[in-house]
């Protein structure tokens, strides 16, 4: 036995049996502060009355000023469509005795921050959820551009968070796989597949714990299954075979093809 002790491989092993134990460890008791614990009251009107959200008429965006609006927060709804900012503005007054404001603009025009900083000036605003977002109704077929755009738009978000969180000010970036909307018609929810209530009720939780989240645990256990196990040509693969048998459906369906 002191033999196996002196060996070099002995410690070779103890000491990587050791960094594994650990690094479980810590990544157990994280996955319990963020997934069971959550933070608690942090989201409340205590950091501004006010909370924006953009791309709030339907989906994930409309799923935020309602989780928003039930904790208390006066919102600001931007989207495209007046009469169904008016229908959301209606209905978040109506269950949670909120004031509301809308801000009616098309996010593919650059004239519009004008009039939306107007519409802000002078609200103490304690969150804004950047949820707007343009795409084309099926994949593009090459998927270097949309990847480069969610990319910066991730890397960006976390670069700032290392800037301004010493000012008090969280920044997070948030990466969602499948959620069951209207823009992924996908009609009946699963496990893997949440409603956008569901979703957002438990991203909600992990603001101020995460910089980067997947915002909820089959998505986070998703994006760890993509990311560290499973080899990234195999991730572009099949990601590559879905769109384009998205994209060849949608184009035969409009006999584009």
């Amino acid at each position: 036995m002191l033999q196996l002790v002196e060996s070099p491989l002995y410690w070779v092993g103890a000491v990587t049996t050791a960094s594994l134990a650990l690094w479980l460890l810590h990544h157990i008791i994280s996955g319990f502060r963020i997934w069971v614990l959550g933070n608690g009251d942090l989201l409340s009107p205590k950091l501004g009355k006010w909370a924006v959200v953009t791309g709030a008429t339907d989906g994930i965006g409309k799923s935020y000023a309602e989780e928003l609006a039930r904790r208390g927060f006066s919102i600001m709804l931007i989207s495209r469509s007046q009469e169904k900012l008016d229908d959301v503005a209606k209905s978040l007054e109506s269950l949670y005795n909120v004031e509301t404001r809308t801000v009616a603009v098309d996010f593919g025009q650059l004239d519009i921050y004008p009039k939306i900083d107007a519409a802000l000036a002078g609200l103490e605003i304690g969150v804004l959820v950047n949820n707007v977002g343009i795409s084309y109704p099926y994949p593009e077929f090459f998927l270097h551009i949309p990847d480069l755009d969610n990319v910066f738009v991730d890397f960006f978000s976390r670069g700032l968070q290392a800037e301004y969180k010493c000012k008090g000010i969280i920044i997070q970036s948030v990466l969602p796989f499948f959620v069951a909307t209207k823009m992924t018609k996908i009609r009946k929810p699963t496990l893997d597949k949440p409603t956008p209530e569901r979703y957002v009720a438990a991203e909600l939780t992990t603001v101020g714990l995460q910089n980067q989240t997947n915002g909820y645990f089959p998505h986070a256990v998703m994006g760890w299954l993509t990311t560290v196990l499973v080899p990234i040509k195999l991730v572009i693969y099949f990601g590559m075979r879905m769109n384009k048998a998205q994209r060849g459906g949608y184009l035969r369906r409009r006999k584009l093809r």
